[in-house]
């Protein structure tokens, strides 16, 4: 017997976490942006940290109350931006060691 799975709850969940893991790395640019003009960068980024991770955790705790494929979409969506965003922001010719 096939166990059932919402398909759906896995899209939600994966729209979720492209949404938050965009709005979590843009948040990310914009405090080190402003970081990056202060004679005291932790006065920014400390709190920015604070509220990207609270957020982040709110929008994956509002996910998992839609079920655990809902969850499971999210953290993939997130992880895929993520390794999407650092492969864009690394400066050309960073990559591998090809032997």
């Amino acid at each position: 017997m096939i166990p059932d799975f919402d398909w759906t709850a896995v899209a939600t969940g994966m729209l979720a976490g492209s949404v938050a893991g965009a709005l979590y790395f843009a948040g990310l640019a914009w405090g080190v942006r402003i970081a990056l003009q202060r004679t005291r960068a932790i006065t920014v980024l400390l709190p920015s940290a604070a509220i990207r991770i609270a957020l982040l955790l709110a929008a994956g705790w509002w996910t998992a109350s839609l079920g655990a494929g809902a969850l499971a979409g999210f953290a993939v969506a997130f992880l895929a931006l993520r390794f999407l965003v650092i492969a864009l922001a690394r400066p050309k010719g960073t990559g591998r060691v090809k032997s």
